[in-house]
């Protein structure tokens, strides 16, 4: 089915808030976005609405709609929820994770690697997405990602913040490597141990983030 109008502006305009292309504060305009998109101004309020019930824009006096601050609180919260969620699922995955997902799941951690080296955050977070992606298909579990997509965008945020600190990607490539092998060797508890070590990184990362950059938090 082809995509709607409003519904291709919301996912680029989403992915574009979230890896911080469009900064938190800015301000929204409603004609500049539909002549930039080539479409009326009816899809683009459709795709103003759909943001703000995810909480990624709001509505302000004065000033119109604008990209929501950075919440430490929010971060924390859609830490929580994921790792509720993912931690259930690669111990689910542990029993039915088959060769077409494990090589997946590798060749991603091998893509990982490169855009490491080229130094390129935004191909890295979008891997990022696509290796937790194959964990959940792989576990027949793609329905409760559904649940953890509408939560982590607010984790996303401020983890696209951390990838541009120098030596912050490789870890997680790291983290990626440890969380496949134990799920290929069907060891739970060291896959869910992995999951839970790597979901904590950002709250290592996060440390005096909001001060450094006070401009971009609430």
């Amino acid at each position: 089915m082809q995509e709607s109008a409003a519904a291709r502006v919301e996912r680029e305009l989403r992915a574009s808030i979230i890896d911080l292309t469009i900064r938190p504060g800015e301000r929204l305009s409603e004609s500049e976005i539909a002549e930039r998109f080539q479409v009326s101004r009816q899809p683009v309020r459709e795709a103003f609405i759909a943001l703000m019930r995810q909480g990624l824009v709001d509505v302000q006096p004065q000033r119109g709609t604008v990209v929501v601050k950075l919440s430490v609180r929010r971060m924390l919260d859609a830490r929580f929820i994921r790792e509720a969620i993912e931690v259930a699922i690669v111990r689910r995955a542990c029993e039915r994770f088959d060769a077409h997902y494990r090589d997946r799941a590798a060749s991603l951690i091998e893509a990982q690697e490169t855009a490491v080296r080229a130094g390129d955050h935004l191909a890295f977070q979008r891997l990022d997405s696509l290796f937790h992606i194959t964990l959940a298909e792989g576990a027949d579990c793609a329905e409760a990602w559904s649940a953890v997509e509408m939560q982590k965008a607010h984790m996303d945020r401020v983890c696209a913040l951390t990838l541009h600190s120098p030596g912050s990607m490789g870890p997680l490539v790291e983290q990626h490597r440890a969380i496949l092998n134990a799920v290929e060797d069907g060891d739970a508890e060291r896959a869910v141990a992995a999951m839970s070590h790597h979901l904590s990184e950002i709250l290592r990362a996060v440390a005096g983030l909001d001060l450094a950059h006070a401009e971009l938090f609430e």
